[in-house]
Parts: structure tokens; C-alpha cells; sequence
């Protein structure tokens, strides 16, 4: 199925293995990758999951327009090969655990569309955006361009989609699509462990409210900061300040 997951102490390394493809997704994969998702859940001690690309090239070209193009006329297929898509960025996007995309190569079309469902993208030098169906004479998917607004604004995401362009690292940086541009993920990922997974886990689920359309606190969101005050990462992390040492979170 090209997708396969490899582990490394608590990080989940979610790698697209289809190199000789420029890591184009099939249906197959886009049916595959939810069932992944849940195998990272289920482990139960993940802290982190990267989505990359196995061989460090290209790191995903978009859907395989070879198969697209055989399906064309398949009206059910069409339905069922959007309908995986749509899952994939949905559950990616929602997904419990933080993520982070570290792009080495082109992310075009879907491929792109991968990157702005996780959480956080590190991108090396040699990194390209761009999302291509105006290109094509197709349309991008309304939750996929939610996700572009959400982090570049309105107009740089017409400028996107209207053209098509690809971007460099430093251009996608600049507009706020990358976030950190690295030859390695490891900077951030040690960042993102060293932190209370109870902090970040909450964070993340307050920040989704925020991005679905929630500006004021409900009864939920303030149990939520009250709670932390009882938990057992405030007294370690509060702890490890007064004595003047790095914090030691559990899971």
C-alpha cells in the first residue's frame, strides 16, 4: 500500500514509501492511512507523529493522475476516492496526538494538502509548495482550503490556488504555510517532548475549537484549565521550576 509506519522511542514516523511514484497517492493509500492512524492511537505511549517521506526525496506529489485519469468516467469510484480523501484530512487534522510534517521535497496538490492537516510543518531548503487544480480543471476541497485559509489568510490562499505556483521554503515560510525550515525535524520534535503531553494534548484540542469557530470559553473548556491545576504534570513541571531542573513528564 506504500504507507508504513516505523517507530522511534515515542515518535510515530507516518512514511510515504512510493518513491518511484514521487509518493503520488492511490485510493489505496488514501483507504489505508485512517487504519494507521489508529494503530499510533492504540499503541498507547506515542507522544509524536511525523508524516514524511520514506526516502527523503519528494514528499508527495498529490493523487496519482494515472489511476485518476482510468477512473474518470466511474462515477462511484470518483464518490469513494473523495470520500477516503475527505476521511484522511479530516482525521489527520482532528487527530489526538501532535503532528508534524517534515517536508524534503515537493508537496503538491494532496501532498500539500497532507502538510496543512498536521499540526506543524518543518520544511528543508530544498522544500516546494503548491496546490495545482486550477492547473487541471479541478477543484480543491472546501475542509483542504479551510486549512490553507486557516494558515496563510484569504489572499495568499487565492493566490495559491489561483495560479497554482509553486513556492519555495523561504516563500511559504514567509506567508506562514511553514513554520520552521531545518535540515531535520528533531530540533522541534525534542521541543515538543521536553513539554507536558497532558499540556500540548489539551492545547491542541482548544486550538481545533478555536479553527472550527469557538471565541468564548464554555463550561468544558474551563474544567479543562481548572483540572490541569490538579494534574500530575503541574506538580512535576512545577516542581522542576522551583528546583531549578528540566521537567520529567509521564505519557
Amino acid at each position: 500500500m506504500s504507507l508504513r509506519l516505523d517507530y522511534d522511542g515515542q515518535t510515530a514516523h507516518l512514511l510515504i514509501d512510493r518513491a518511484d511514484k514521487r509518493n503520488a497517492f492511490t485510493m489505496a493509500m488514501w483507504e489505508a492511512l485512517p487504519g494507521l492512524l489508529e494503530q499510533v492511537r492504540d499503541k498507547g505511549d506515542i507522544r509524536l507523529l511525523i508524516l514524511r517521506a520514506a526516502d527523503g526525496g519528494t514528499f508527495c506529489a498529490g493523487a496519482d493522475i494515472r489511476e485518476l485519469l482510468a477512473n474518470k468516467d466511474d462515477a462511484d469510484w470518483r464518490a469513494a476516492n473523495q470520500a477516503a480523501i475527505n476521511r484522511v484530512q479530516h482525521d489527520l487534522a482532528r487527530f489526538d496526538l501532535p503532528t508534524m510534517a517534515f517536508v524534503e521535497g515537493d508537496a503538491i496538490g494532496g501532498g500539500c494538502g497532507l502538510a496543512l492537516a498536521c499540526d506543524l510543518r518543518v520544511a528543508t531548503p530544498a522544500a516546494r509548495f503548491g496546490i495545482t487544480p486550477a492547473k487541471l480543471g479541478l477543484v480543491y476541497p472546501l475542509h483542504d482550503v479551510k486549512l490553507l485559509v486557516d494558515l496563510v489568510g484569504p489572499g495568499q490562499a487565492r493566490r495559491m490556488l489561483y495560479t497554482g505556483a509553486l513556492l519555495s521554503a523561504e516563500e511559504a515560510q514567509r506567508i506562514g504555510l511553514v513554520e520552521t525550515i531545518a535540515d531535520s525535524p528533531a530540533a522541534l520534535a525534542d521541543a515538543i517532548m521536553a513539554a507536558s503531553p497532558h499540556s500540548i494534548r489539551e492545547i491542541k484540542r482548544i486550538v481545533r475549537r478555536v479553527l472550527d469557530g469557538q471565541a468564548e470559553d464554555d463550561a468544558e473548556t474551563r474544567a479543562i484549565f481548572a483540572a490541569a491545576f490538579d494534574g500530575a504534570d503541574f506538580a512535576e513541571g512545577t516542581a522542576a521550576f522551583v528546583e531549578k531542573r528540566k521537567p520529567e513528564f509521564g505519557k
